[in-house]
């Protein structure tokens, strides 16, 4: 290095006590010449390096917009489409109460009571659902879904077939996923401290022409859509009152399927 050289030390004259720093005027010259291509060659290797970095941000950044700007446009579209025929559709409306619903289901699973979303989901899905949670019942056991978080959702496909409008919300939520001993509570599988994380598409149905009620969509209403009285909902998705089946999406969305997306 140069801090072992010769060249850059210094030591007094035996003779005349007088420093001497190099041998000659010419090995100085050589010495800083030497310092100064070193320094600006450092220099623009770090002007590099940073504008390399700063680059990369940039594009991962525009990316980033990129992507949320094509969900955004995509869910507008969805909700402009919608809105030709039900001007009070709104679209973060729907998403909000679709999260919500999304945790009330993990936490009706985890009560072991799906008779509280009933009115939420068709006939077929909550039949599904209900045989499911019956089988951790049979068994003895809570499947816990724990500290539930949903990270985002969004809009993610539209279309009629048939007499039914068909909406689909893709949904990803973190949360902890384990199954206990339902008189010990011991962990039979999974573990209480790992969260997964998962995307989801929740699949709602009602009924071609049915027009949404202005004001916020309430997740926990248990008011019969068609009568407007406080019911308890049958098993058969009927009010108890009127005797309207409202899980068929006559009335307002109905949650008809839900699955994991596959990566």
């Amino acid at each position: 290095s140069w801090g072992s050289s010769s060249r850059g030390s210094y030591s007094s004259s035996s003779s005349g006590g007088t420093f001497l720093f190099f041998g000659d005027f010419g090995d100085l010259i050589v010495y800083l010449v030497i310092i100064a291509i070193i320094c600006i060659a450092t220099k623009k290797t770090r002007n590099r390096g940073s504008r390399n970095y700063n680059n990369i941000g940039m594009q991962n950044t525009n990316y980033n917009n990129i992507s949320m700007e094509t969900l955004a446009r995509k869910q507008t579209e969805i909700e402009n489409t919608i809105q030709a025929s039900d001007p009070n559709f709104n679209a973060e409306e729907l998403v909000a109460w679709s999260k919500n619903l999304f945790i009330k289901l993990q936490n009706a699973w985890t009560a072991r009571d799906w008779q509280t979303i009933r009115s939420f989901e068709t006939e077929s899905l909550f039949e599904q659902h209900k045989n499911q949670l019956q089988g951790y019942i049979d068994n003895k056991q809570i499947n816990v879904m724990d500290r539930i978080c949903v990270n985002y959702a969004h809009l993610y496909k539209y279309r009629v077939e048939g007499d039914k409008e068909i909406l689909t919300v893709r949904l990803n939520s973190r949360m902890a996923d384990y199954i206990i001993n339902e008189e010990t509570k011991a962990v039979i599988r999974g573990d209480k401290t790992t969260e997964r994380v998962n995307t989801y598409l929740l699949t709602f149905i009602r009924k071609n022409g049915v027009k949404t009620k202005a004001g916020t969509i309430e997740v926990n209403t248990t008011n019969c859509p068609n009568c407007g009285a406080p019911t308890q909902i049958t098993s058969s998705g009927k009010c108890d009152y009127c005797g309207s089946v409202f899980t068929t999406g006559e009335y307002n969305w109905v949650l008809s399927n839900l699955e994991r997306e596959r990566a």
